[in-house]
């Protein structure tokens, strides 16, 4: 079946990026801060849905995130190094594994991200792999802050194939969200929802894709 796939997105944090959520909460709860209360706030999420659909600056994140949690004196430079601290790692021999997937397919990035973060990982893309930007590396990568629409919304799924001129049937998504997954699915595209455990590269085989992975 995979004879048929010309197309590939790939998630960004979990699947290329290594991430782990935990930490920041991990270092507000450090400061006093109510995680498990925070997580359920509906103010909390809709400010997180403005940042990452580019709604919300970054200077105004900082601000609205400061006064909810009452760090007002916190500065900039400390807020963004809390932020920043899920991201872990893009390890070298993901971008070696995408380098020989891109030989054989179109490969496309589809991100729910926001400019703080893009910022850090661009960053690192440009320093340790000598990419100027993830467009480089993939043939076009879509981020929720530039397009203003966030996974699961069906519209940024459909934004891509659109734009791409991509063939659903001939895509496939990988993903370590269900919902996610979920939306792919009723979309015709094809889907892999990968585990935080799994290895994305282990999933191609000299850069094509080993059979039974869809």
């Amino acid at each position: 079946m995979s004879t048929k796939i010309k197309n590939i997105i790939f998630d960004l944090g979990g699947v290329v990026l290594d991430i782990d959520e935990k930490v920041v909460y991990q270092e507000l709860e450090k400061m006093g801060i109510n995680v498990s209360e925070l997580a359920q706030s509906k103010e909390f999420m809709e400010i997180m849905s403005r940042f990452d659909t580019g709604i919300y600056t970054a200077s105004t994140f900082r601000k609205k995130i400061r006064t909810l949690l009452g760090l007002e004196k916190m500065t900039d430079q400390k807020f963004d190094s809390i932020w920043n601290a899920m991201l872990l790692d893009i390890p070298r021999e993901r971008i070696e594994a995408l380098e020989k997937v891109k030989q054989h397919y179109k490969i496309f990035l589809m991100s729910n991200s926001n400019e703080i973060h893009y910022d850090l990982y661009v960053r690192d893309l440009q320093l340790r792999f000598g990419y100027d930007e993830f467009d480089k590396l993939f043939n076009k990568s879509y981020f929720s802050f530039a397009e203003h629409l966030e996974k699961p919304d069906p519209r940024f799924f459909e934004l891509i194939l659109d734009h791409e001129g991509l063939l659903p049937e001939e895509t496939l998504f990988i993903d370590d969200t269900a919902a996610n997954i979920k939306v792919a699915k009723s979309l015709g595209i094809n889907t892999y929802h990968i585990s935080r455990e799994e290895l994305v590269r282990n999933l191609f085989d000299n850069g094509v894709l080993k059979e039974g992975v869809i």
